[in-house]
């Protein structure tokens, strides 16, 4: 099984099931506020794993793929907010392309074993919502119905992106820690 790591048919199938299977997970919200994002059922966590099984180049090709996937299926929500075209086009590049992207970062650490994994997990979310704090300061600032577009912010995306973060680090915790995952990541 190790060998087949490394043939691209392999990890190109391998993929494709995992894109997958975060895709299905991304649509089982456990809460959703009113203008977008939301937690979810550890969407990000076969995104994460594939980048330690395979490592950081083909986790970022991985996590682009996912990302071009997460746009096209709320394209048809995003074209219904009303933004004019540059913020469209923003929009879908930082909230959708870099946010889903920088997930492939979580594999900046795996060589540090277990505590590598988990801080790469935490990094890469983190960075996803950053992606999301960005343009809610710079594009989603026409909703705001505070006196502080950065707080507002904050508030907003931290108040889904926070439980993420949590969950997605604690369930690569758990995961990694497994003796069928660790086989794989050795």
């Amino acid at each position: 099984m190790k060998e087949n790591l490394k043939k691209p048919v392999f990890r190109l199938t391998l993929g494709a099931i995992f894109i997958a299977l975060s895709t299905v997970l991304s649509m089982i919200k456990i809460y959703e506020p009113p203008l977008g994002g939301g937690v979810t059922l550890f969407s990000m966590l076969p995104i994460i794993m594939l980048v330690g099984m395979f490592g950081f180049k083909w986790g970022m090709g991985i996590a682009f793929t996912y990302s071009v996937f997460q746009m096209l299926l709320s394209f048809g929500e995003v074209l219904s907010w009303g933004l004019t075209p540059l913020t469209l086009i923003a929009t879908f590049l930082i909230d959708y392309i870099l946010a889903y992207t920088v997930l492939g970062f979580a594999g900046l650490f795996y060589k540090k074993g277990y505590i590598g994994i988990v801080i790469g997990t935490a990094l890469a979310v983190f960075l996803r919502f950053v992606c999301h704090y960005i343009t809610g300061v710079f594009i989603f600032d026409i909703w705001c119905e505070w006196d502080n577009v950065w707080l507002y912010s904050l508030v907003y995306n931290g108040a889904y992106m926070l439980p993420e973060i949590i969950l997605t680090t604690i369930g690569a915790a758990v995961i990694f820690k497994l003796p069928q995952i660790k086989k794989f990541m050795a």
